[in-house]
């Protein structure tokens, strides 16, 4: 099931998933994405907005409404989703319009394959502009492509003077779950080192998950602020 959660009341952003982008709101563009994805059975948007539930509704998507109170998108898709019958569940970023069902599709062929993984997401090689930006989260991983350490500081020391690392990536943010795994998840407070990072997946490495990384070299770009419309455009213009 992929499940695409959204919010009107963003802090940097209010009303994001109606932002244009080429005349469509961005919400439909990650929504037909995630329809596009052969291994999805479903594909809903998770809010607990009256708007984005008929904005959703007017390009026919599936609305589940979930609590105000859902602390994260991860929370908000456990709520969508944990009467469903489900053994793999795609949080679908509602901010990254560029994503495609081919890196979605790409993402759950990895978790049926690799089933020890209780959580898989996607990163992409990292270029030198982004290895000082503090948006820009990244993560290392092992031999058997499983995230070691998450951060948004340069990760590992000294790559600032040796750019030749493959164990680093620029972490894209769709996340794969298996369905026990999001359970437990989302009932374990947040940790401090997350709080710390503003980076919820370090709690799944604190539980003892393993979590995959599923390279992908497609072009991605989350949209946090009003000036990365443009970018997105842009960057459209050249695939």
């Amino acid at each position: 099931i992929g499940v695409i959660p959204a919010r009107y009341a963003s802090t940097r952003f209010p009303g994001k998933p109606f932002a244009k982008i080429k005349g469509k709101p961005m919400l439909q563009w990650v929504f037909e994405a995630a329809k596009n994805t052969p291994s999805f059975s479903e594909v809903f948007v998770a809010t607990d907005d009256q708007r984005i539930k008929e904005l959703a509704e007017s390009f026919n998507a599936k609305v589940i409404m979930t609590p105000p109170e859902a602390p994260s998108g991860s929370d908000r898709v456990w709520e969508a989703v944990k009467d469903l019958k489900a053994d793999i569940i795609i949080n679908v970023q509602g901010d990254e319009p560029l994503i495609t069902g081919e890196i979605l599709e790409s993402l759950v062929q990895a978790m049926i394959k690799n089933k020890d993984w209780k959580m898989a997401t996607l990163g992409k090689k990292l270029q030198p502009q982004d290895l000082e930006n503090y948006n820009t989260a990244k993560v290392v991983v092992n031999h058997r492509s499983e995230a070691m350490y998450f951060s948004r500081l340069p990760i590992p020391f000294g790559r600032v003077k040796d750019f030749s690392s493959s164990a680093c990536y620029k972490h894209i943010g769709i996340y794969g779950f298996q369905k026990d795994f999001l359970k437990e998840f989302c009932e374990t407070p947040p940790i401090e080192i997350e709080l710390l990072e503003a980076l919820e997946q370090l709690r799944a490495l604190y539980l003892g998950a393993k979590i995959g990384v599923v390279e992908t070299t497609l072009e991605c770009m989350g949209v946090d602020i009003p000036s990365d419309v443009e970018k997105v455009e842009a960057a459209m213009e050249r695939l």
